[in-house]
């Protein structure tokens, strides 16, 4: 059964169209734990085009549950996550064009940024894990690397056209789970999941650990957000 993570960017994303003071990402991390989430999850960019650094101060104060923030391995956020000391850090590419994450860490292209970034979160007493693509390569650098944790990209599963190329693509992720697994790695997924697709992932016996954003502050337009993240509990379970 894994653990859910709400991502609470798209509601600073909302409050940055207009500059003001709402909504209030951290209003929306007290929601979404009332309604029964397992952690928050927020992303400081480096364009700050949502969470912004006194956010991520105000959420590792409030948070009662457990705090992942994800950011790129640039030395001023690592900077910042060493003194904010958020629960968790899951190193994530970011490219200043892209709409959201569009893919994994490459980490064959990994260099001393990358390490280094991962030796202060960790002498900083930071959990680290890396957001990857499912495949073999990957999580045999990631192990290689020394992390304790890998978030698997569903992107390509989440995003797929036709029923073959879905069953494929979960059969990659359900692979790439029990090889890091194996390798003693603890596996996350996250990357387009919603309502209807969320269940086979979350049978993967492997995964641990759910991270979902867009698709329940889209739906919390619908019914709230608390109605929204209870409904992602359940199907969770």
């Amino acid at each position: 059964m894994p653990r859910l993570g709400v991502n609470v960017d798209h509601v600073a994303t909302l409050r940055q169209a207009r500059g003001g003071p709402v909504p209030s990402p951290l209003w929306a991390a007290r929601v979404a734990e009332r309604a029964g989430c397992d952690g928050i999850v927020c992303h400081l960019r480096e364009d700050r085009r949502h969470i912004q650094e006194e956010d991520l101060r105000f959420l590792r104060r409030a948070v009662r549950t457990s705090l992942n923030l994800e950011m790129a391995a640039d030395p001023g956020i690592v900077r910042i996550a060493c003194r904010v000391k958020p629960d968790q850090a899951t190193l994530v590419p970011e490219r200043r064009r892209e709409l959201t994450t569009e893919g994994g860490l490459d980490l064959r292209l990994a260099g001393m940024r990358v390490r280094r970034a991962i030796r202060r979160l960790k002498e900083a007493g930071v959990r680290v894990s890396l957001f990857i693509d499912p495949n073999r390569t990957q999580i045999g650098l990631a192990h290689r690397l020394g992390v304790p944790m890998v978030e698997l990209h569903t992107g390509r599963y989440a995003e797929a056209r036709s029923g073959p190329e879905r069953r494929r693509a979960l059969e990659d992720l359900k692979a790439a789970a029990r090889q890091a697994r194996s390798l003693g790695l603890a596996v996350a997924a996250g990357h387009g999941l919603d309502t209807r697709n969320v269940r086979p992932v979350a049978r993967i016996p492997e995964v641990e650990e759910l991270n979902i954003g867009f698709s329940i502050v889209a739906r919390s337009l619908e019914v709230g957000l608390e109605q929204a993240v209870r409904e992602m509990v359940r199907l969770t379970r």
